[in-house]
């Protein structure tokens, strides 16, 4: 029987090692005075102390960037991609009201690619450096019987901390305000609808179909954009009761999970228009009606639940902050959520 390697079976440890070395710099940048390890490290460990916090609570969440991957692959273009999901798990633990403190990644894929692997980690270090955020550690993994020749998957954790009577959601109650803050385009959602329209030909990504500013594949590429900044901000000059977190599903499935048993939500399509990108893909896909509303964010990537006398306060104060901000609709006695206003709001 011939000799079998395991570079022969697909997987080069040599080039992995190097690769994880080529990365380090980009790691350890990230790190500050409370990372007890190098990059490299079985684990990382971080101290756990919180001056000024009465009940500091723990929050963790992880989430993949999906197929904005096969986007990037299409387009060229990986440097986003790390970004994409350290601003995706910044605003799932926002949502508690809890700010970050240091970030996991996991890269796999059937065969390693330099190129692809540094853009994709050292696009994380940065967003990581530009929150404070340490990346104290990863998985790169080469799985050459699971994955796709040529693609990737590229996941995230996080752990952040507040101090529990900060927590949100808090005080929520039929009548509150509903207030939007734009997204900077898809985010990591929609992305399985995106690839189907580019395969049977419905879309360029080569081109600007009109209003973009730029070519269509780089619009989609556009990183989720992390809310952290704004959100505490405010959070210091008014009252914010609940913040919701719009991805997978939407409206109709992320605003119910910050909101207790007996309120629902009604969302104003006509409050606003959704930008180009949004519209584009709409009418490439034939969709109708609220169809769209249940699974992409159409310009509206976070929601903030705040008094109803307190509204148009905090639209002025997200504006302030440099924030496209509009009231989108009010908390109601029931459950679910309610879209009105309009067929689509796609005009």
């Amino acid at each position: 029987m011939a000799r079998l390697t395991y570079k022969d079976a697909g997987v080069d440890v040599k080039a992995k090692a190097s690769m994880l070395s080529g990365i380090a710099g980009a790691v350890r940048s990230t790190f500050t005075d409370r990372v007890l390890n190098e990059p490299g490290a079985f684990a990382g460990c971080f101290r756990a102390s919180f001056p000024g916090m009465k009940d500091p609570v723990l929050v963790a969440t992880n989430d993949g960037v999906g197929t904005k991957t096969k986007v990037a692959a299409r387009v060229g273009d990986h440097r986003g991609i790390g970004a994409d999901i350290v601003g995706h798990c910044i605003n799932d633990a926002l949502v508690q009201g809890a700010e970050p403190l240091f970030f996991l990644d996991y890269f796999a894929s059937a065969h390693l690619d330099r190129a692809v692997f540094e853009a994709v980690v050292e696009g994380a270090a940065q967003a990581c450096r530009a929150h404070g955020i340490a990346l104290l550690g990863g998985e790169t993994a080469e799985m050459p019987d699971v994955y796709v020749a040529g693609e990737y998957d590229f996941a995230g954790f996080l752990v952040g901390v507040v101090d529990r009577a900060k927590m949100w959601p808090k005080d929520v109650a039929p009548g509150d305000a509903l207030v939007g803050v734009a997204s900077s385009g898809l985010h990591t959602n929609g992305f399985s609808l995106v690839n189907r329209l580019a395969d049977r030909g419905s879309i360029d990504l080569t081109r600007d179909p009109g209003g973009l500013g730029t070519t269509l594949g780089l619009a989609l590429l556009a990183p989720h954009r992390p809310y952290l900044r704004p959100m505490v901000a405010l959070r210091e000059r008014m009252p914010v009761h609940a913040i919701s977190h719009i991805t997978g599903g939407s409206f109709a499935k992320n605003l119910p999970r910050v909101l207790p048993e007996g309120v629902g939500a009604e969302v104003d399509l006509a409050s606003w228009t959704p930008p180009p990108l949004f519209r584009h893909l709409v009418a490439a896909a034939g969709l109708s009606g609220v169809e769209p509303y249940e699974f992409l964010n159409m310009g509206c990537g976070l929601v903030v639940v705040v008094p109803k006398e307190l509204a148009m306060r905090a639209v002025a104060e997200l504006q302030a902050l440099g924030e496209r901000a509009w009231v989108i609709g009010r908390l109601v006695p029931g459950a679910g959520v309610r879209l009105v206003g309009g067929e689509i709001g796609v005009r």
